[in-house]
């Protein structure tokens, strides 16, 4: 063997590896260009917590979910919203323009307390909490284990139960070493993520297209960072390995305030039967309602998601058998693209 022949690919892979970090933080700087931060910070238990809020009135507290960040909300209505309610969108700690402590653990009930000690600290009483996915089960972690934080819940394709496999469009994330972690998301995710992101999102979207400035207009570009991949490997990997999901299964029966659920019959992230319908069974504080689409309703169908949110929050919502909806892309009262993307928020 050429005594020469491992230095050389020893150098040629640092090079190759620092050739991919360089790139790295040239597209994170591209990136954070493209979709800009939309509103202010507050500290909260060592996380910063990164947040939008316009209106007055009666609160209401957006919760995104994996891989997510607040504008995934941008196709509702918000401006609307906020002439009768005081509306706050956060990224979750450790996602969008959100940062996680370096001691903050990722798990549903750690993030849940955090959204919780974000309600005092903002001095908010009684919000109602609006959930998507994983931001669904972290609007019932604080149901259950705050429940004076609260009046009610409005979840949208909420992850409720244990999942028996990762679902394919998050695979990629099942990273447990933090070690690991660290490395492929300075050096591996961005590049790839850029390259396959298109393929991805039609994972997560499906049966439903998606729109074509989501990865702007709806931040999907920000989980392309080497901290959105880390915090969202975190936070997959904690909802695979901690037994949060377990624990409020047994506990929803214990749920104090109303809770309303909406769903896509084709939703092919989470299935409404396991984490809907199983949801409704177990407690009689839950209204149920499925419509045709997938997991994105939010954004693929932002007409049917406002109406019922306004049914939710007057307690009108009625349970119903799937519907269908119309593929509704208006833009109306959403506001301008970055920076007011989710409308004039407020800054105090």
């Amino acid at each position: 063997m050429n005594p020469l022949a491992l230095p050389a690919a020893v150098v040629a892979a640092g090079a190759a590896l620092a050739a991919l970090a360089a790139f790295t933080r040239r597209a994170t700087r591209r990136i954070e260009a493209a979709v800009p931060m939309d509103g202010q910070l507050v500290d909260i238990d060592g996380d910063r917590i990164h947040y939008v809020e316009f209106g007055s009135g009666p609160p209401i507290v957006f919760i995104h979910g994996l891989s997510g960040q607040m504008r995934n909300f941008a196709w509702l209505p918000m401006q609307a919203l906020a002439r009768e309610h005081r509306v706050i969108l956060i990224d979750r700690p450790g996602s969008g323009y959100s940062t996680r402590g370096p001691h903050a653990s990722a798990t549903i009930r750690a993030q849940a307390r955090t959204v919780a000690r974000f309600i005092e600290a903002l001095g908010l009483e009684s919000p109602v909490l609006v959930g998507h996915s994983l931001g669904g089960a972290i609007a019932l972690a604080v149901a259950l284990d705050h429940p004076h934080a609260v009046s009610r819940l409005a979840l949208i394709a909420p992850l409720t139960h244990v999942q028996t496999e990762v679902p394919k469009a998050f695979r990629a994330l099942v990273l447990r070493s933090n070690a690991v972690r660290r490395f492929v998301a300075c050096t591996f995710a961005t590049p790839i993520g850029l390259a396959t992101s298109s393929a991805v999102l039609k994972q997560v979207f499906a049966p439903e297209a998606v729109p074509g400035d989501f990865r702007t207009r709806g931040g999907g570009l920000l989980s392309l960072r080497p901290s959105g991949f880390y915090n969202a490997s975190a936070d997959l990997v904690a909802i695979e390995d901690a037994d949060d999901l377990v624990q409020m299964e047994q506990r929803y029966a214990e749920l104090s305030v109303p809770v309303d659920v909406l769903f896509g019959r084709d939703d092919v992230v989470l299935d409404w039967t396991r984490h809907g319908e199983a949801l409704s069974r177990l407690t009689s504080q839950v209204t149920l309602k499925v419509v045709s689409g997938g997991h994105m309703l939010p954004v693929t169908a932002p007409s049917t998601t406002y109406d019922w949110l306004l049914s939710a929050l007057s307690g009108t919502v009625h349970a119903s058998h799937a519907r269908a909806i119309e593929a509704d892309e208006s833009r109306t009262d959403i506001g301008s693209p970055a920076p007011g993307v989710l409308g004039n928020p407020s800054v105090t």
